[in-house]
């Protein structure tokens, strides 16, 4: 049975994400094998982010310019070569800058998505489909949560690391041969597929950031990914120092991030059915704090499962988030030739978010002597959500 090119381009996303994912069951393996420090590991789950951060929007003019599909190829082929070089990595120094260069392999898949996804579906089931896109993230780290353990004490990390390397070859070539090199004609307009001659990347750029939609939805994604990721990202490590084995601990973590696809499903479906974006994003973000301060707070420290529970809430409900933003990213470029640069700086500003969250509560975590405070940190980039969530003043229907 053929797979729709729309559920290709997705499922590349997922397979971008198993990279991000490998980290986060490694760190136990890591810091025993390369004596990987805390803080170093806050910095291993969060240096895949340094592309996104640093040239994130200029990633999403490229997209643009190479065209969506090359781009998603070549990125694919990037994530491949760095998890194939972390194979004969020594030193933590060259893992985070293996981690690096996968980032911007990242970055080369899941900018030109949400364009793809316009291009390759009917109008009425775009915000179907970009809740589902939402997904892609939570799919992709919680498989790699789940399977790595296994995988990595079957055959070592570096085994591991060498898997998904293969995995990204197929995806690679699965995507050259099943996404049109050119959009169906029933959703494309020249306009969408091949920018004009006098539209220079830097007239793109400078569309998109002098505009205040951009510039909202991407600081309101920052201050979610951020804490979302430090969440999650140590979870692995916190169940270790309790004592769980990797694979229960993976089994946890991979649970807790799973269940934030149903949140962004749910988003697509509440949007599409009229509930206002701005309600979704209160929702996701009251929900993140009030969860995280029942997971970290000392008062619950005799309260394993209750910890357990606030954090599944916290990923499922703060699900919505993500599944609004990017639905409201389309919505709000400035042109239809702006989505990918739009969609570019929003990632800029999620890695930005995601590259200083795990560092901060690592470090925090070492100045308290332990993950108490976890819920002042997270609790404050909700608050900024919050306020931000505010000033959003969108239409019902993307």
């Amino acid at each position: 049975m053929r797979i729709a090119p729309a559920v290709v381009v997705i499922l590349s996303g997922v397979v971008a994400a198993l990279h991000i994912g490998k980290m986060p069951p490694a760190i136990p393996v890591l810091r025993e094998a390369l004596g990987v420090t805390l803080v170093e590991a806050g910095f291993l789950l969060s240096m895949v982010q340094l592309a996104g951060m640093t040239v994130g929007a200029l990633v999403g003019v490229a997209t643009d310019s190479i065209g969506r599909r090359r781009s998603m190829i070549v990125g694919q082929l990037i994530l491949a070569l760095a998890s194939l070089g972390g194979v004969w990595a020594q030193r933590p120094a060259g893992l985070l800058l293996l981690r690096a260069c996968e980032g911007l392999g990242f970055l080369l898949i899941v900018l030109p998505v949400p364009s793809l996804i316009r291009q390759l579906v009917p109008l009425r089931q775009l915000t179907r489909y970009l809740g589902l896109w939402g997904t892609y993230m939570a799919t992709g780290t919680s498989l790699a949560l789940l399977g790595a353990p296994a995988i990595m004490s079957a055959i070592g990390w570096r085994g591991c690391w060498g898997l998904l390397a293969g995995f990204s070859v197929a995806m690679a070539l699965w995507v050259a041969l099943q996404v049109p090199a050119g959009p169906p004609g029933h959703t494309a307009t020249a306009s969408a597929t091949q920018p004009p001659a006098d539209d220079a990347w830097w007239q793109r750029l400078r569309l998109t950031l002098s505009s205040a939609g951009p510039w909202r939805v991407a600081m309101t994604f920052a201050m979610y990914s951020g804490q979302w990721l430090a969440v999650i990202g140590f979870l692995p490590l916190l169940y270790a120092q309790a004592g769980l084995s990797g694979q229960t601990a993976g089994g946890l973590t991979a649970l807790a991030c799973f269940v934030n696809v149903t949140g962004n499903i749910a988003a697509g479906r509440l949007l599409h059915r009229g509930v206002a974006a701005r309600q979704l994003l209160v929702l996701g973000f009251t929900t993140m704090a009030v969860t995280t301060l029942l997971a970290f707070g000392q008062f619950t420290d005799t309260m394993p499962t209750l910890r357990y529970l606030a954090i599944l809430v916290f990923s499922a409900v703060g699900g919505v988030i993500p599944g609004t933003l990017f639905s409201l990213a389309v919505q709000v470029a400035p042109s239809e030739r702006t989505v990918s640069t739009t969609v570019g700086w929003m990632q800029q500003c999620s890695s930005t978010g995601q590259f200083l969250g795990p560092p901060l509560v690592a470090w925090l975590a070492g100045q308290t002597g332990g993950w108490h405070w976890t819920w002042m940190a997270t609790g404050i980039t909700s608050l900024i959500g919050l306020l931000l969530a505010r000033g959003l003043h969108f239409s019902r229907h993307t």
